[in-house]
Order: C-alpha cells, then structure tokens, then sequence
C-alpha cells in the first residue's frame, strides 16, 4: 500500500472499493474537500485495476493539494488491506464494466427482448451482471465483518435493491445502507415548475428504482396544485422541447394522471427498467409518449460516461492544468459524503437511504424486503422513518414488478438451480414462451467472461 499525507491528523477512514473509477472518485474527494468537518481523513482507494487506480488516486491527490484540503491519501489492489480500520467501506466496482452489460443486451435483443419493464434483461440489473455483483457484494461483507465489524457497509453499486434485501437478511449484525441519487429528481421536477428547491419538503417511499412522490409542499403549503397548474398551463410547451424519457414527459404526467402520485427518478426512466411496459408496447407508442430507451443508454448514458472518462484522461494527462479549472469545486449532490459526516460528526439530518422494511416504513412492503425511504442519519446510525405509503395500485405494481422478480431471482442466487433461474427470465414482460427464456439463458451462458455463473447454476 502506498499512502500519502497531505497533513493533519485521521479523522475517519473511508475505503473506496472500485476506486478506479475516476469520476467517481474525484466526486467524492470534491464533496469531502467541500466537507470542512472531515479535513483530515484517510481516503483508501482499492481497485484491481492498477492503472485506473493510479490515474483516479493521482487524480484526487493533485485535486486534494489544489484544496489545501488535508487529506490523508492510499491506494491499494488489496482489498483487505484498504478495509483494516477502516470507519465507512464504500462499494462502487461494477464486475465486468459496460461491455459486459451491452453483450448480454445483444444476445437478448436477438431473442426477442425490448426495453421498456424489464429489469433483470433489458436493464442495468441483466441476471448475468447481477451474480458477479451479490458474490463480490457478499464477499465484502464477510471481509467487513471479519475486518473492520463496526464499519458502515455502503452499497453504491448495483443491484440496491437485490443486495441490501440479500444481505441485510442474512447479515443482520451488519451497519449498511444503500444509496441511489434518483430522489433527487423531486428537485429537478421542483426546478422545472418554477420552485426554489431549498424551499420544498417532500416524502417519496418505495422500493430502490420504484419511488413516488406523495407528499409535497413548498414554503409549507401544499405544492401538488402548483404542479397540477403548471402541467395543464406549461407542460405541453414543455414536452414539445424536451429530450427523450425525461422525467417530466408525457410518460411521467401519464403515470400521476392514472395513481394520483408523481414517479421521482429513475422509477419510468431507463435507468430504473423504464417501467412500465405498457408505454414500451411498440415503436409507435414510444414516439407517443417520447421515450426511446435505447437512445438514452446509448446517447446520454454511455456516450456521457465516455465523455466523461475522456476528460478526466486528458486532465489527468496534463499535469500543468489545475483539475479544478475542468472541475470546479462544486458539490456532486451525491448523499454519501453527507451520511458520512451525519454519523461521523453527528451532524443530524433527513436523507433518503434503502434499508430493510423491518419496521413496516412503507406499508404492503414485505418487511425482509428493501425499501427506499427518508432516514433519521447521526452519530446513533440510521433510523428509518415511517411513511404515509402508497395508493395501493402502485404497491401491487411494487409486489408484482419490483419484489417478485427480485425474490425470484434470490431464490435462484441462492438454490443455484438452472430452472430457477429460468422462472426469473418467465418473469419478464416481453417473454412469450419458456423456449425463449432457455434460448437466452443458454446464450448467456455462453459468453466468456461467466465461467463461474455457468459452474454455478446446473
């Protein structure tokens, strides 16, 4: 391992796993050299890859000094090494990366598959990306708990939903949340109908990639009018000019329309399956409601992220431009330099986290199941907070759409039984027979880089 120090003295250790990647990271250490409250703590970055860990840590080190910011800096490729002492273990690696993703995308779209509902083939939680990240999910933990057992376990990657469920049940020792920056959609909407976001309170529950405003007030009155307004007055101008699957689309005004509560983030966003299929039904209803989710992935998503990693080489490169004239030291909006200043500092505050459903935080939720909610975060930990709920349409659209697959797909984790997995693909909107599942489970199967999923499902 090597470390560096910027000065001071540790404040808390933070562990990276999957620091690699660059922006990620360089989004943290800008949050905490924006956190003067955790001057001072130790940054371990881990990533197998040695060379995308050398370019985000030296990244972050030149971004640290630019800061006066004082950090105590390491990296490491051992994974154990980066957890000992440490006080927050963060879990962003994505086993595989996008090339993996878009393969298995390829394979399905040949056997009929479509975007538009499908969470676990035409989504970033495909079955054969979900296996790599439970195992390296579970294999953390059990270093976590060997390791450092008071540490916070803080799952960034996918899937939330899968893994806090996965784990929490069977790791209930365990200190862990996850995180997902789709809540903070209920700002964009405030924006976009012309509300101050500083000024708005709201509670949106669900489940991770499935959360709907239900409560929303601005300067303490009821905000839903202002909404209801702008949508009759405003929308149409609106939809006329904005992109394809944007969260205040037709698609968006159709599904408040029909449940009388608002989609937030990525719950009818490609990034969240691009629920529901009924909106997905043909190319003519795509174009209908403006949602074009193999547009989004390729253009915004994935041609971002290159551009993304394109600027962060060349200023990585250029060691005489100061990274923040490209990046300014701004705050990400990420939450997870946030809860780690409320437990580490105690610095109390509302944030939205998934937790288990232990104690019935969103009604009609099975409470071993994960739940996206509002969370009490200090000093004590994390304490869940009760929601009002939702209409119940949209909970069994959660049971049938959200839950169920998610349990199907456990069941298959955990029973390692080939024709369990298959259930989870019959699951799927757009599979017509169970010919077509085998067909497609058997192609992935198929792709090189998943020996050990092949070895385990027989």
């Amino acid at each position: 391992m090597k470390s560096i120090i910027i000065g001071g003295t540790p404040m808390v250790k933070i562990s990276i796993i999957g620091a690699g990647s660059a922006m990620f990271s360089l989004s943290l250490i800008k949050d905490i050299c924006l956190t003067p409250s955790l001057e001072g703590s130790v940054i371990s970055f881990m990533d197998i890859d040695e060379q995308r860990l050398n370019s985000a840590y030296s990244l972050c080190e030149r971004y640290a000094k630019e800061a006066n910011i004082h950090l105590i800096l390491e990296k490491t490729t051992d994974r154990r090494e980066s957890l000992r002492g440490a006080d927050f273990v963060m879990l962003a690696a994505l086993i595989g990366g996008h090339q993996r993703l878009k393969d298995g995308w390829d394979i399905a779209q040949r056997h009929g598959y479509r975007f538009g509902g499908s969470l676990h083939v035409m989504h970033d939680e495909g079955f054969w990306i979900n296996f790599d990240q439970l195992q390296l999910m579970e294999s953390v933990m059990q270093d976590i708990l060997e390791i450092c057992p008071n540490a916070w376990y803080m799952l960034v990657s996918n899937p939330v939903m899968a893994g806090v469920t996965y784990l929490q049940r069977k790791y209930p020792e365990a200190k862990l949340a996850g995180f997902c920056h789709g809540s903070n959609g209920v700002k964009a909407v405030a924006e976009v109908i012309g509300l101050d976001p500083e000024h708005i309170t709201y509670e949106i529950p669900g489940v991770n990639h499935f959360i709907w405003l239900t409560e929303f007030r601005y300067k303490g009155e009821d905000a839903f009018p202002i909404l209801d307004r702008w949508i009759e007055e405003k929308s149409a101008d609106y939809i006329e000019k904005c992109g394809t699957c944007d969260w205040l689309g037709p698609k968006a005004i159709d599904l408040y329309k029909k449940f009388g509560v608002f989609p937030i983030g990525d719950t009818g966003n490609p990034g969240g399956g691009a629920w529901p299929a009924w909106h997905h039904a043909d190319e003519e209803t795509e174009r209908f409601y403006k949602e074009d989710p193999q547009a989004w992935w390729r253009d915004l998503y994935f041609a971002g992220g290159a551009a993304g990693v394109e600027k962060i080489r060349r200023v990585s490169e250029n060691t005489a431009e100061k990274v923040m004239d490209s990046f300014p030291p701004e705050h990400s909006t990420e939450p997870m330099i946030p809860f780690i200043e409320a437990i580490a500092c105690d610095v109390p505050r509302v944030m939205i986290l998934n937790i288990l459903n232990d104690s019935n935080y969103v009604p009609g939720i099975p409470l071993d199941f994960q739940v996206e909610i509002p969370c009490y975060v200090s000093g004590i930990g994390v304490q869940g907070i009760k929601t009002k709920g939702l209409p119940k349409p949209v909970i069994q659209y959660a049971l049938r759409d959200r839950v169920a697959p998610v349990e199907m797909e456990l069941q298959a984790y955990g029973s390692g039984s080939y024709d369990d997995l298959v259930q989870l693909i019959l699951m799927d909107p757009w599979t017509r027979s169970e010919q077509q599942a085998r067909a497609l489970l058997d192609e992935i199967l198929q792709m090189p880089s998943l020996v050990a999923m092949r070895e385990h499902f027989k």
